[in-house]
């Protein structure tokens, strides 16, 4: 029988207990009230629009992974997971198996790397990319020998803590990394698949949570390598909790609202009502609000890169600019257009979060692409003297007041002959109300695995990919991927 919300499974012996019971202990702490919606949550209770937008998003993140794989930080962290010895989780794009907290870190990073996985950008905080943890979720999947429904629920669970979290709470404005959300969220689908008992889930939340506060600092100034790891070190750390909570150790409580917890030290304290979380009937889960990426580059330029190809066709020529104004979301602003460094790109890490790189590049070039990062590209005399005339301001009301499904821009340009052209974006394709469908997620996963295999075999991958649910091996998917 489907369970709907008025059940939810809790306990250790994950004894059934009415919904509203549950709810009615609303001081419980946090971490207990996230355990129990973990244990509560079944595939059944998934509708099939979420189900289908699940498997879109493996395919998104899989292909993300592949087009990722010969670059030079994601064979750092691959030769690092791939120990001597036997294995229980596939590394992407390979037939080796390492430890599921190596193999979360290692495809992770894999999927993040070139910023062109999914995103969800919160009106409060910021934004995250919940797809960082399909990674882990597969590779605890598969080492647990755990089923494919079950493996989908993880990753809806993920998002689901993540999105709710990040939407609560303030970690981001006060200075912490985006990515201190994916603990909690990963520590709890690791251990669902683990099927810990409730007490076990709060520990691992606990573990996960307490010594690995990760500084904002990573998307600061100049960017390095770690932008694109922060996320798959926090998968790891998170897996690597759970699979301590299930050896019996214990963290610090209450973690969330201690005199010197989370809500202290990090965010201020927030009302997070559990009982309005996903449950596929009156409240929606929050992977539906997560978009897919168009271009390789930060969340907050994708309407700025639009935004510069649509005003550059207006203008016909740059040269004719005297001054350019991005008006951009605050956070897109704090991100990616307030530090001076990025007028300066020195490495992809930083010109990918770049918003006036980025708006020019994509002026000149009418494109955003992987190759748009080469060190020619960001040396190039007439994108830097574009940048040169280019301000960044945030719009609060683009915060406040949005108009469409993703992070506005606006772009005012003042030509030589001292008349304005402008032209703002507020909508996205692949953002919520706009998805990218079956046959737009497969194009975008043959643009980036060309090459990797022959054509009758990514058509095999995806029709699996696809048909993910009735997968009945996921050892046997996760070989598919292998190459060279």
């Amino acid at each position: 029988m489907a369970l709907t919300r008025r059940t939810l499974l809790a306990g250790a012996a994950a004894l059934p207990v009415p919904f509203l019971a549950a709810r009615a202990d609303d001081k419980a702490p946090l971490a207990q009230r996230l355990a129990d919606y973990a244990l509560g949550l079944r595939f059944e209770m998934l509708d099939p629009t979420t189900v289908e937008y699940a498997k879109s998003l493996i395919v998104d993140s899989m292909a993300c992974a592949i087009a990722a794989f010969d670059e030079r930080p994601v064979k750092v962290c691959r030769d690092l997971a791939l120990v001597p010895g036997d294995g229980v989780s596939t590394v992407i794009g390979t037939i080796r198996r390492t430890t599921m907290d190596l193999a979360s870190f290692a495809n992770g990073a894999a999927i993040r790397y070139y910023d062109l996985n999914d995103a969800y950008a919160s009106k409060n905080s910021g934004a995250v990319h919940p797809s960082d943890h399909i990674g882990a979720c597969l590779a605890v999947a598969e080492a647990e020998r755990a089923s494919a429904t079950d493996a989908l629920t993880a990753i809806v669970l993920a998002y689901e803590i993540n999105c709710r979290l990040i939407d609560a709470t303030d970690a981001v404005p006060k200075g912490w990394d985006p990515t201190i959300y994916s603990l909690p969220a990963v520590a709890l689908a690791a251990g669902k698949l683990m099927k810990l008992s409730r007490d076990q889930l709060v520990q691992a939340v606990a573990l996960a949570l307490n010594d690995h506060i990760p500084m904002g600092q990573t998307r600061t100034q100049t960017n390095s390598d770690w932008k694109g790891l922060a996320d798959s070190e926090a998968e790891r750390n998170a897996v690597f909790a759970a699979q301590l909570a299930r050896a019996g150790l214990t963290g610090p409580a209450p973690i969330f609202e201690g005199r010197k917890g989370f809500f202290q030290m990090v965010a201020s304290p927030a009302d997070v009502d559990v009982g309005t979380f996903g449950d596929g009937k009156a409240h929606k889960f929050k992977i539906n609000a997560s978009g897919v990426k168009v271009y390789p580059a930060v969340v907050y330029s994708q309407t700025a890169i639009v935004a510069g190809i649509a005003l550059a066709k207006k203008i016909g020529s740059v040269d004719r600019i005297s001054t350019l104004e991005i008006a951009a979301h605050p956070r897109g602003y704090e991100q990616a257009g307030r530090d001076p460094e990025k007028w300066t790109p020195q490495n992809r890490d930083t010109a990918d979060h770049s918003l006036p790189y980025l708006t020019a590049r994509a002026m000149v070039d009418g494109d955003i692409t992987n190759a748009s990062y080469a060190d020619d590209k960001l040396r190039d005399p007439k994108i830097l003297a574009l940048m040169k005339k280019t301000t960044v301001k945030p719009d609060p009301d683009f915060a406040k007041q949005p108009k469409g499904n993703a992070p506005a821009t606006r772009l005012i340009a003042t030509l030589t002959d001292g008349s304005t052209v402008t032209h703002q974006v507020d909508d996205m394709p692949g953002f919520p109300g706009l998805p990218v469908d079956r046959a737009g997620m497969e194009h975008k996963f043959r643009s980036n695995t060309q090459g990797r295999w022959p054509a009758a075999k990514t058509d095999a991958i995806l029709k699996g990919l696809w048909e993910f649910e009735g997968t009945p091996d996921l050892h046997a998917l996760m070989a598919r991927f292998a190459f060279g």
